[in-house]
């Protein structure tokens, strides 16, 4: 069985701190393929009825498993998720658990206590370049056309189905049981067209006549997506309202492969490859740095910075993406850092092997590929 190394080290260190691991993730995002990689760990699975009725004495689960490594998948189907993990938090310690689920901990109605300071929290995003090095194919115009799913990534040929599949699994198994939301046909059709707008700015009223429903709607389905991390709010950095972009988010979708699925793309030409590499590029820093609070930075000049990590009491680090380091224009980070002159300001380039630096009129600028991507802990 391959081993997705980094992700494996997460765990790792994350039970270190904690007994608990909470490992949250979109469906087919690789949770099951992960937790059994894990060596010496024993695996139940919780969709099936006879580990349910098994879990209902959580005391009398626990205690013959002092000492041993377990894995509990898709924990959410439980009817109390969190009091089983609380108990094994404060009086079995020395059971280490790595709990899987399809959706946030706190997405879930079931969910009674967020288990604050008795567990780590895992987020496992599609693919990164580090999991291309361990599937053994780094073909990463194939990662980009065919998502980071591993199941769709590691098809022979494009998973068209599969998307269409997964959307209806997402609706029936996520939104439906825990957002009760109705009308099927408006919320996949606003999903359609927001993985279809994926990167650009978000505007609500654009959504409300082609999937018939209101603006507050519009707003609800968007944060259902979010919360379960199926879309990316990024929302704009500033300290000058009166010259920057200050309320218009940006969202992103949170898989390639779907960008690609509904903009009808097949196969990719040279002039998609830069939008496509701004989205994993995000996979990366959110998957590495565990964050969500990724920024972008607009002036009302229209010069703009991809993205912005700025952690609190830090310079903000300034992250452009571009598929060519030569496609590098310092203009609009000359502009950035006309306002903010303290922090790190990245190029992460696809054609990048070694980082080096380069001075742009008194601004360093480290040009850097996505393997050896490295941000300022925040």
């Amino acid at each position: 069985m391959k081993k997705r190394s980094f992700w494996v080290e997460q765990i790792g260190k994350a039970w270190e701190s904690r007994s608990v691991i909470w490992l949250s993730g979109v469906r087919r995002v690789g949770k099951t393929f992960l937790s059994q990689s894990l060596a010496d760990a024993e695996y139940f699975d919780c969709e099936l009825p006879r580990v349910r009725v098994m879990l209902e004495d959580a005391e009398g689960f626990l205690r013959p498993l002092r000492g041993r490594t377990i894995i509990l998948d898709e924990i959410h189907r439980l009817q109390n998720p969190s009091e089983l993990l609380k108990i094994a938090a404060d009086h079995y310690p020395e059971v280490r658990i790595l709990a899987t689920g399809s959706s946030t901990l706190g997405a879930s109605a079931k969910f009674k206590d967020t288990l604050t300071g008795r567990k780590e929290s895992l987020w496992l995003t599609p693919m990164l370049a580090q999991d291309l090095v361990d599937f053994g194919d780094a073909d990463l115009a194939k990662r980009l056309l065919f998502g980071g799913l591993p199941p769709f990534f590691l098809s022979e040929t494009l998973p068209e189905r599969n998307f269409q599949d997964w959307v209806d699994g997402y609706w029936a198994k996520d939104i439906q049981e825990l957002f009760h939301l109705d009308r099927r046909y408006a919320f996949q059709r606003f999903f359609e067209l927001l993985m279809g707008q994926s990167g650009g700015i978000f505007e609500a009223s654009r959504f409300t006549a082609p999937c018939e429903v209101s603006r507050p709607t519009i707003s609800n389905y968007l944060s259902a997506l979010d919360a379960t991390y199926v879309a990316h709010i990024v929302r704009p950095f500033s300290s000058n309202k009166a010259a920057e972009v200050i309320s218009a988010p940006k969202v992103y979708g949170f898989d390639t492969g779907f960008v690609c699925y509904y903009r009808g793309w097949r196969e990719l030409r040279r002039e998609d490859m830069g939008l496509l590499w701004e989205h994993y590029v995000l996979n990366e820093i959110q998957g590495r740095l565990q964050i969500r609070n990724v920024m972008y930075w607009r002036d009302k000049r229209g010069h703009e910075i991809d993205f912005v990590v700025a952690g609190r009491g830090r310079p903000p680090v300034a992250i452009e993406c571009k598929w060519s380091a030569a496609e590098f224009d310092p203009g609009n980070l000359k502009r950035f850092r006309e306002r903010y002159p303290e922090g790190d300001s990245l190029v992460v380039a696809a054609d990048v092997e070694k980082p080096f630096v380069r001075n742009y009129k008194g601004i360093d600028v480290t040009f850097v590929s996505l393997t050896n991507l490295i941000i300022l802990e925040v």
